[in-house]
């Protein structure tokens, strides 16, 4: 299988492309609270596709930093299971066209800011069309033995739009950070973030930022994506439990990926696509997983797993340290051909356990089942679907979303994934791989129709160098992400292919069930 092997490669000749740092009277970073709605476009006389609200950006008016497209699959609600693998591989050849798209854009990032018909011309029209003879052939899959979708056609446009942290007119400004009603389960995180600190100091970071052009790659991160996690108020909320919970837990040790297994590949998203994630992934348990994986193979696959029942599969995006160095991914797919380079970092600390619910007992988790949290597309999706959660041993009361946390001395960087804990009874995955799982409700109730089964909660600790933006080092830390997403931390989201044997899932079922805390 494809796998990029984990080796230091000499300091690159490309350094960082540094932001401005703006230094706090304690030496910190001053870091930018705004962030650009998902409907913020750049489309000559506009456009709405019906799930965002578009403004027209005059070219000069101000520097636009990515392409910006619908998300087909996420529209997605029927795929009859003969057509889904095809479906599948077309929505990544959609992902393959912006990717190159952005590449195209970023090649021609000065001419496509002063010359409006260039924009158009050259990038958008015919991303537009290829978009379209794509959609076109999903819409010819599904119609064959489903109700026809209608107004995937829509889609096709796409545009150019600033980052968001570039404004430089106090959009967003006074800093607004407190997390909001950002459950620590994951469920109901649109909040506002707001953070009264007088942080920002209505300056809106003086458009310092470089607009999506910082970073070793030159698409981020920026200064604005960090946040100094001492200045973010407590916001996580827990409902409480209730008569007939299950409080049990089951910790399953994986290992941190020492042996060093990546690829760019998803096989839920994208199977049989090589390259189908446009970015690297760590991978812990399951050692057959890669774009080309059946069920079959998962089941006789080897586990980095102590308890070899577990044969499960758990993969994230890496994070890597932008300092000049490079892995020897940086001619590679998923690595510096999608503008993610950096080193690598192996965790200090990965932490599986499954939990219960507060409100009632769980039942087991069927055997393949598949569940995405978060959304690798969530910096031009928007929030609807994210599940980010950032924060620093020592502050884990204080979660962030769209912000990286700048961690004091002694306080390492944690990314905190809290799967889907319902399920809908019958479906192993769904047409866009997130219907036939959900949320707890606010009081920890599954929807109708659903019922609780144990949640995954992830804990991935890093010891990382707080980011270092100018000066003759600069160091920064980032997520991988498809090219076009900037490397934002809203854009984290995390994995899972539950490959338990029987038996133990069962002793999961009954060890939560009863109480008991368990490995």
């Amino acid at each position: 299988m494809g796998r990029t092997s984990r080796k230091r490669s000499t300091l690159a000749n490309r350094a960082i492309a540094a932001s401005a740092a703006l230094i706090l009277g304690g030496g910190g970073l001053l870091a930018a609270n705004t962030y650009a709605s998902a409907g913020e476009g750049w489309w000559p006389g506009g456009r709405d596709d019906g799930q965002r609200n578009s403004t027209t950006r005059a070219a000069g008016d101000q520097p636009v930093s990515t392409v910006d497209c619908p998300d087909v699959g996420n529209s997605l609600q029927e795929v009859p299971d003969q057509q889904r693998f095809a479906v599948d591989r077309e929505l990544a050849t959609l992902d393959t066209q912006i990717t190159t798209a952005y590449q195209r854009f970023a090649d021609n990032r000065e001419r496509v800011q002063s010359d409006r018909s260039f924009a158009e011309n050259q990038i958008l029209a015919p991303l537009r069309n290829e978009r379209l003879v794509t959609i076109q052939r999903i819409v010819a899959l599904i119609d064959r033995s489903a109700e026809r979708p209608q107004g995937l056609e829509q889609m096709a446009p796409c545009t150019l739009r600033d980052d968001g942290n570039n404004d430089g007119d106090g959009q967003n400004d006074g800093g607004d950070q407190n997390g909001g009603d950002q459950n620590d389960d994951g469920q109901n995180q649109d909040g506002d973030q707001n953070q009264d600190d007088g942080q920002n100091d209505g300056a809106g970071n003086d458009g310092d930022n470089q607009g999506g052009n910082a970073g070793q790659a030159g698409n981020g991160p920026e200064a604005g994506d960090f946040v100094e996690i001492q200045n973010v108020q407590p916001n996580v909320q827990e409902p409480p439990n209730q008569n007939g919970a299950s409080q049990g837990t089951f910790t399953t040790d994986c290992g941190v990926n020492a042996n060093g297994k990546f690829n760019p590949d998803n096989v839920i998203v994208a199977p049989g696509v090589s390259n189908g994630a446009h970015h690297m992934h760590d991978y812990v348990g399951n050692q057959a997983n890669d774009a080309f994986a059946s069920d079959d193979d998962l089941a006789a696959g080897d586990t980095t797993c102590q308890n070899q029942g577990d044969k499960s599969t758990y993969f994230w995006p890496v994070l890597r340290l932008q300092n000049g160095q490079q892995e020897n991914d940086a001619n590679a797919d998923g690595g510096g051909n999608d503008q993610n380079v950096g080193e690598i970092q192996t965790p200090s600390q990965v932490t599986n356990t499954f939990v219960g619910s507060p409100v009632s007992e769980v039942t087991a988790m069927p055997r393949f089942l598949r569940i995405i949290t978060g959304d690798a597309k969530a910096f031009v999706n928007g929030d609807a679907n994210a599940n980010a959660s950032w924060s620093c041993t020592g502050f884990e009361d204080r979660q962030l979303k769209d912000k990286y946390p700048i961690c004091p001395e002694g306080s390492q960087v944690v990314r905190t994934f809290k799967f889907q804990s319902c399920w809908d009874g019958q479906n192993i995955d769904s047409a866009n791989h997130r219907t036939h799982v959900a949320f707890a409700d606010e009081d920890g109730s599954c929807p109708n129709g659903f019922q609780a089964i144990p949640q995954l909660v992830q804990r991935i600790v890093y010891d990382v160098p707080p980011p270092v933006f100018d000066g003759d080092n600069p160091s920064v830390f980032a997520v991988d992400s498809f090219p076009e997403q900037l490397h934002k931390p809203v854009t984290d989201h995390g994995d899972f292919i539950n490959v338990f044997d029987e038996n133990l899932m069962e002793e999961v079922v009954d060890c939560i069930n009863d109480g008991r805390k368990c490995q």
